[in-house]
């Protein structure tokens, strides 16, 4: 092999290096892409949203750093989430599987939900039915209702309103106990109340420890309906949710 090709090889070599190393700088410290695989989100994530998620947004953790390696603990320039935030994070159980909740108690916050309505230190919130939603992509076809909601105030951000969808006011999680988040935890719950394990979900989900965050969700960059099998190319314009692409979640 002459120099001039052995050259050539070796700056190719090193161009990818740097680009893998540049791709996984943005990732760890900046932003990091994720995919919505279930519908516990719903209508704020779909199932085949492609979302990215700023890890600065908390500080870091081990949990921020690509396969979470246990290198140190706690939080650098950490700082809580807003009451209303929509948050990655890790499984408490595994410390692995990534969720994706709203996060509607910080520390301190009691929180309980009663006949299906959410209710922070004591106060339910509002919650005002727009109408009937139809759930599509996540299992059977279904017609439950839509509700706009308003989260109290947190420190630093005002009262967040979103929209929730309930199939009923009288579903397992739908009349809970009231928890107390203990420090340096906080409180997720799904959008799709009926149809998700979060922290209601005490021997599966529970208190989520604020080192275990990953980022907050900010914008959709793709979303993708399924309808279209990956050789149908033909099909794929009609499969893109092009309404989603670039909306900011919140």
């Amino acid at each position: 092999m002459s120099k001039k090709s052995s050259g050539g090889w070796l700056e190719s070599l090193k161009t990818i290096l740097y680009a893998g190393l540049i791709a996984i700088g943005i990732r760890t410290i900046a932003f990091e892409p994720f995919n919505i695989p279930s519908g516990s989100m719903i209508p704020t994530l779909l199932v085949g949203d492609y979302l990215f998620v700023s890890k600065y947004s908390y500080g870091y953790s081990r949990a921020s750093l690509p396969f979470s390696p246990n290198l140190f603990s706690g939080r650098i320039f950490g700082s809580l989430p807003a009451r209303g935030d929509v948050a990655v994070f890790k499984l408490p159980r595994d410390g692995v599987t990534d969720y994706i909740k709203r996060i509607v108690g910080l520390p301190g916050d009691r929180i309980q939900v009663r006949q299906g309505i959410l209710r922070v230190n004591g106060q339910p919130v509002t919650r005002n039915r727009i109408g009937p939603y139809t759930v599509e992509g996540d299992g059977p076809r279904l017609t439950v209702n839509l509700y706009r909601e308003t989260l109290p105030p947190s420190a630093d951000a005002p009262g967040r309103t979103h929209d929730i969808l309930e199939q009923t006011d009288d579903g397992p999680y739908d009349n809970t106990q009231e928890f107390v988040v203990p420090p340096s935890h906080v409180f997720a719950m799904g959008d799709n109340r009926d149809n998700s394990l979060d922290s209601r979900a005490t021997n599966y989900v529970g208190f989520v420890p604020v080192e275990n965050l990953v980022g907050r969700a900010e914008f959709i960059f793709f979303s993708w309906d399924g309808s279209a099998n990956w050789w149908e190319v033909w099909a794929w314009p009609f499969a893109v949710r092009w309404s989603r692409i670039f909306s900011g979640v919140r």
